[in-house]
């Protein structure tokens, strides 16, 4: 979530007296070549369709085409199953990120000891990872907390509702086999070191417009791509003065 600030556009009032502070979220898609040690990062701080585009040229460019299998990671929002959906169809396959689910996992481990809680978490990940979700399902559900209580208060029936409605992507033993990965660690990570070194600073707000620059800035270095960006540049003002 970034920082933003908004103010009228009226440069007679002055302008601290109108101002409004929110988050907005920046979206970062990671594309892995996995016959290469090769990753490209694309992010934006505009909407899911404009993320999903990004992500489709950020594929291009890494050389997909229409015999290129996908294989896509992400955790449960919606949104980001419905654009790897919309832009490789049958050709992509989605995992829900390993590690969040385990997360509910955790949240929902049996009461005890924390050496038997581990036990259990253990127990659960293996079978996870051989495709085994109806015996995680079964082991939850005959601990399911009743009705009246809140979500918060609720862990095991949070855990079970997440699961039972994304029950389509976790074939994490299909992914094991053909030796992908199953957690999106890299573009967790990526969120820290490309937003929120530059964008999260102590006091730091910025406008839509100058955040969104501020992330194409960031996401050129990181993919090595300054140097030929300003050379492009530079060499299209080359073209105009000399056309003048």
């Amino acid at each position: 979530m970034i920082p933003i600030v908004k103010t009228t556009d009226d440069k007679i009032i002055d302008r601290r007296k109108t101002r409004s502070c929110c988050w907005k979220e920046a979206r970062l898609s990671l594309v892995e070549i996995p016959t290469q040690k090769r990753t490209i990062i694309v992010g934006t701080v505009g909407t899911v369709d404009e993320a999903g585009n990004q992500l489709l040229h950020s594929a291009l460019r890494a050389g997909i085409d229409n015999n290129t299998k996908v294989h896509a990671l992400g955790d449960g929002a919606s949104w980001i199953v419905n654009q790897v959906m919309r832009l490789f169809g049958e050709r992509a396959s989605y995992l829900i990120d390993f590690y969040h689910l385990c997360e509910y996992l955790a949240a929902a481990a049996p009461r005890g000891n924390e050496q038997q809680q581990k036990k259990w978490l253990k127990q659960q990940k293996q079978a996870l990872k051989k495709n085994q979700v109806f015996q995680v399902l079964n082991d939850l559900s005959n601990r399911l907390e009743p009705e009246h209580l809140a979500d918060k208060f609720a862990p095991v029936r949070v855990g079970v509702r997440y699961i039972k409605n994304r029950l389509e992507y976790m074939n994490y033993k299909a992914a094991i086999d053909a030796d992908l990965p199953i957690g999106s660690g890299k573009i967790e990570s990526a969120h820290r070191y490309v937003i929120q070194e530059r964008l999260k600073l102590a006091g730091s707000w910025w406008t839509v417009e100058n955040a969104d620059n501020m992330l194409a800035l960031r996401i050129l270095r990181v993919n090595n791509d300054w140097q030929s960006y300003w050379l492009n540049l530079s060499n299209e003002y080359s073209s105009i003065i000399k056309a003048v």
